[in-house]
């Protein structure tokens, strides 16, 4: 058994290679094999978001606060709350990230392959992010 006292693993700004705008993961589990549990929280500022990305065996999202967006690759844009949870399968593509005018924190819970958690791809357009 391992206990992570609160503050004992620092926050860390997001790579902007993968996400745009103001971006703060924290750390909850990255398990040792042969469990494969990878688990953040997920801080958006207004407007941030993460690229295009899949992950190789589905993710889960769970909205602590605040109002987001997640979309999948050919769909709108749609909102998601506190409490709301999203499964996302695998290989599919998606982003996800706080809202225009709202910031959004969410859990996001993925299981690791061969070492990686997700397959990065192009930043969300504008366009994408807020269609008209």
């Amino acid at each position: 058994m391992q206990i992570f006292p609160v503050g004992s693993r620092p926050n860390m700004r997001a790579n902007a290679d993968y996400f745009t705008g103001t971006v703060w993961q924290e750390p909850i589990i990255q398990a040792e094999a042969p469990a494969r549990l990878h688990a953040l929280s997920v801080h958006f500022e207004p407007g941030a978001r993460t690229a295009w990305h899949t992950h190789p065996l589905g993710q889960t999202l769970h909205v602590t606060q605040g109002s987001g967006r997640v979309c999948l690759r050919g769909q709108t844009p749609k909102t998601i709350n506190p409490g709301d949870t999203v499964w996302i399968p695998p290989g599919i593509e998606h982003w996800h990230g706080a809202g225009p005018e709202t910031q959004m924190t969410h859990i996001a819970m993925q299981e690791m392959d061969n070492g990686s958690a997700a397959t990065w791809l192009e930043h969300v357009s504008d366009a994408d992010y807020d269609p008209a």
